[in-house]
């Protein structure tokens, strides 16, 4: 453990044969196993709270990461008092240290920027897209509702409804991009979200 912690530090998304990541460990936690109760998928509304809070965990470890090593990302190049100089910030009060997030972490400021400036890229190369395709999960499909444990409903697992559609997904990616039910695909941006607890993504072809 202590050669491991030596080559790769505190980084959460790391994962050995001799340790796990924060999240690997709680994807094994939530797996379904034949045979075996597992009281954590049978918590109901309580589950949804336990797993919004290792959610939590997981993003706050990546965040201490990010804020541990800012020398790493270069993150000199973005603060300091020189800049809020240069900035015009003349009060004391309103001058401190910056946390710069990398362009890898998700749901960030300069990763949105990239995203969008990638999308733009795409749409300037090859002109408007033709297709929106937006794709909605639906709790009632057969392959959820026949996982449910006698009084669960699909709102009590949230795990499986998001298994089931990433796996709906996947294969509606097959179908696009490998077997071109629509035509042939030469550029296409995806879209990731959550409204209502209703799964969404958003296809540009």
């Amino acid at each position: 453990m202590e050669d491991a912690n030596a080559r790769n530090g505190d980084d959460p998304d790391f994962s050995s044969k001799i340790r796990v990541s924060v999240r690997d460990y709680y994807c094994y936690k939530f797996q379904m196993r034949r045979g075996i109760f597992n009281p954590i998928l049978h918590g109901g509304r309580l589950f949804q709270q336990f797993a919004v809070d290792m959610y939590i965990k997981v993003e706050s470890s990546r965040l201490d990461y990010v804020r541990n090593n800012q020398k790493e990302i270069r993150a000199d190049l973005y603060q300091g008092l020189m800049d809020s100089i240069q900035a015009g910030e003349s009060r004391a009060s309103a001058v401190g240290k910056r946390t710069v997030l990398p362009a890898s972490f998700i749901g960030g400021d300069r990763n949105m920027k990239r995203r969008y400036m990638d999308a733009m890229a795409l749409v300037q190369k090859y002109g408007k897209p033709d297709v929106f395709l937006t794709m909605t999960s639906n709790p009632k499909w057969d392959e959820i509702t026949r996982e449910l444990d006698p009084g669960q409903t699909p709102q009590d697992r949230p795990d499986l409804m998001v298994r089931v559609f990433r796996a709906k997904l996947e294969d509606l990616k097959k179908q696009l991009f490998e077997k071109h039910i629509l035509g042939k695909v030469i550029a296409h941006i995806m879209l990731l979200s959550s409204r209502r607890g209703v799964c969404r993504t958003h296809t540009f072809c």
